[in-house]
């Protein structure tokens, strides 16, 4: 949807949150355009201003323990430099540049394997190792501006779901428009839907705001493989959170005040810092991975607004242990019933 603020709100208010019973009090369908109006004066809103850059790269292989099929093979050359795809999802080392990613095709690229990307070999990378689920280890040779050639070369890394390539408007669209701080694969869709018009409004009405980060990588789509939910381990994402921001958030608290926070990256920043600190949320920066599922009790957000995410997902699994399951699923089939749209580009609900 071309205009961000068009999209659609589903309000969920509930009761008895503090208790760990909430109950629907109030489901209606209003626009993003009314989130100004339904903060209160006293809210502190919190945004992650993490920025998408473009981490899908598409190369080839050295082949370096491939085999041709035949010397007299037409196609043994293009066996030996098999076409790979590469999404890198977390910065290890800067020196020397180490990332970890995912790779396609999974089975081909070993340990030692050369990766090349670009028209004219831009970028050139080794794999040096490999992770417990398949994801890889690589280490990038030097270039006088690495990100700079990614800028060039690379590709806006949108989620499997959206079924097309991606486009030079993706960039601008799949970024909010208080993205600061790069470092993430995806963005934080909640906050896809403000404006610079939408965030005036929430400043007019005296509405305090204050940003965090938290660089969305593989912990946020990490899928649940283990039978027993309690078992499931996200991996580690970075975050940072300013003094300013600190302090705004810990008056807040002080004040009893609400704190909003703008998807669930915001959510588990904030929780895992407060956890991290006997409760309070206090500056500095780390690897965040609490993962937050029915049964866990909220020490710092009071209101979210979200996306509708996919099912089975530790996203959804947040939103249920922020509202209650059965609460989130009746808001599901609310919104399936009036034909929301979900996921990224979607439409959004408002949970307090």
């Amino acid at each position: 949807m071309p205009d961000r603020a068009g999209s659609r709100l589903l309000r969920l208010e509930t009761s008895g949150r503090e208790s760990g019973k909430p109950e629907v009090l109030r489901l209606e369908n209003r626009s993003f355009r009314d989130l100004p109006d339904l903060l209160r004066p006293t809210d502190l809103v919190v945004f992650n201003n993490t920025r998408v850059f473009p981490a899908r790269l598409y190369g080839s292989r050295a082949g370096m323990k491939s085999q041709p099929v035949s010397p007299r093979n037409p196609a043994a050359r293009e066996f030996l430099r098999g076409r790979v795809e590469v999404l890198l999802t977390r910065q290890v080392s800067r020196e020397p540049n180490q990332w970890e990613c995912l790779v396609r095709p999974g089975r081909k690229i070993g340990v030692v394997e050369h990766l090349f990307f670009g028209a004219n070999d831009e970028l050139h990378a080794e794999v040096i190792s490999r992770g417990s689920f398949g994801e890889r280890r690589i280490r990038f040779g030097p270039v006088p501006d690495f990100f700079a050639v990614l800028e060039q070369i690379g590709h806006v890394p949108l989620p499997p779901y959206i079924s097309r390539a991606d486009s030079s408007s993706d960039r601008e669209r799949y970024q909010t428009v208080y993205a600061r701080e790069r470092g993430s694969v995806a963005a934080p869709t909640a906050g896809l839907h403000f404006t610079p018009e939408i965030l005036a409004r929430i400043h007019q009405r005296g509405i305090e705001t204050a940003e965090i980060t938290l660089h969305v990588g593989l912990g946020t789509f990490q899928p649940v493989r283990s039978e027993r939910v309690e078992e499931h381990r996200l991996h580690s994402e970075a975050y940072s959170i300013s003094e300013d921001a600190a302090e705004k958030i810990s008056r807040a608290r002080r004040d009893h005040r609400r704190v909003v926070a703008v998807g669930t990256t915001t959510v588990r920043t904030l929780e895992y810092a407060a956890h991290q600190s006997h409760g309070e949320v206090g500056s500095g920066g780390g690897e965040a991975n609490l993962f937050i599922y029915p049964g866990y009790r909220f020490l710092v957000v009071q209101a979210l607004l979200t996306n509708f995410h996919l099912p089975q997902s530790t996203l959804l699994m947040l939103v249920c242990a922020f509202a209650g399951t059965e609460n989130v699923l009746r808001a599901y089939e609310h919104a399936v019933d009036e034909r929301y749209r979900f996921y990224s580009y979607g439409d959004c609900m408002f949970v307090e």
